[in-house]
């Protein structure tokens, strides 16, 4: 292997040695600005094939509610019930929901509306563990307790073992 790297030593200094007898150091300046220059003028104009990632962006499939990019989940922060043997909507058999809750306003981009979403922690069961969503999309500080979503909600009922959260549609928000 040493012989190998001893050859092209010797192939690329023979080649160095033989192109500066031919051309000086400020003609060899010359021919690579020109290179370079040309390179940038000409690259952009090249067409580039981009069928691919179009096709790729085109087939994405609309969020599901088990998905964190679904529109009603904004501001969620914890499992999906959705993925705990629950719903959207409703707690999964054996919990209880949260006797308090935050709130969220989700963009639905489908209709074009604002939702206000109540989110509700249930309770009483191990933390289910699958589908966990921390989006925090208009989340505010821990001192503002019904618009922070980092609480532990069970906390008012008598079973306080978090497990998953829903999120309830309670109204559309009026524009303003």
């Amino acid at each position: 292997m040493n012989w190998l790297w001893n050859l092209l030593d010797q192939t690329v200094e023979q080649h160095s040695r033989q192109l500066a007898q031919r051309i000086s150091r400020r003609s060899m300046m010359a021919k690579v600005g020109r290179a370079l220059v040309a390179t940038a003028f000409t690259l952009p104009v090249l067409p580039f094939d981009r069928t691919a990632q179009a096709l790729a962006q085109g087939s994405k499939a609309p969020p599901t509610d088990t998905d964190c990019d679904y529109w009603r989940y904004c501001s969620v922060d914890g499992f999906l019930c959705s993925c705990c043997g629950g719903s959207m909507t409703t707690c999964p058999p054996g919990t209880t929901p949260s006797k308090i809750s935050w709130i969220g306003t989700c963009h639905n981009p489908a209709d074009g509306l604002d939702y206000i979403v109540s989110y509700n922690d249930c309770c009483g069961v191990t933390p289910c563990g699958r589908c966990f969503c921390n989006t925090n999309h208009g989340d505010r500080p821990g001192y503002r307790l019904g618009v922070h979503n980092d609480i532990n909600w069970c906390m008012a009922n008598h079973e306080s073992v978090y497990h998953c959260t829903v999120s309830i549609i309670v109204g559309v928000a009026e524009r303003e």
